[in-house]
């Protein structure tokens, strides 16, 4: 028999709705990520650029043209960054209420299978072997707001009706 058992499909916070979660290390590590990004950085890609461009033809110029694609996703970056900081709830993790909310590590079972997780930001959880799930990630909008021995499910992509129980949510200490 074949196990048909599915994990969440992890979603990136970049499009989290509402503010973001972060402890005060992450917020000032990303703060400092941005602020190395929009300054040298930014000079060092615009040099970059302007040594390829003096190089001649454009068209065949491959310097060029991948100094141009790392710009581009250094600017989405930033812009990235800038909205995370701009809307971030920053402080302390959530007090202990056993409820799932952003910067909680919860244990559920899914689908039958026991998980540990971080509910919220993965910028929260780098360098840790935490996985992270979105409050708006299906599997996070149907735990939202429960508490150990709570139920609830959520619809997979293949349109299966996936369970979910919350064994316990703590707060996240880094």
């Amino acid at each position: 028999m074949t196990d048909t058992t599915q994990t969440p499909t992890q979603t990136p916070t970049s499009g989290q709705r509402g503010p973001a979660w972060l402890t005060q290390e992450a917020y000032d590590r990303l703060k400092g990520e941005l602020d190395h990004l929009t300054g040298p950085a930014r000079q060092d890609i615009a040099q970059r650029i302007e040594a390829a461009r003096d190089e001649g033809d454009l068209k065949e110029n491959g310097g060029y043209h991948a100094a141009k694609e790392e710009q581009g996703k250094q600017e989405g970056r930033i812009r990235q960054l800038t909205q995370l900081l701009r809307d971030a709830k920053v402080g302390e993790a959530p007090t202990d209420s056993g409820r799932v909310e952003p910067g909680m590590v919860v244990v559920a079972e899914v689908a039958g299978r026991e998980m540990r997780f971080l509910f919220g930001s993965r910028e929260v959880a780098e360098g840790t072997d935490l996985d992270v799930y979105s409050p708006t990630s299906p599997l996070g909008e149907s735990i939202s707001g429960l508490s150990a021995g709570e139920e609830a499910s959520y619809v997979a992509p293949n349109g299966r009706s996936i369970p979910v129980k919350v064994v316990s949510a703590t707060p996240f200490t880094g």
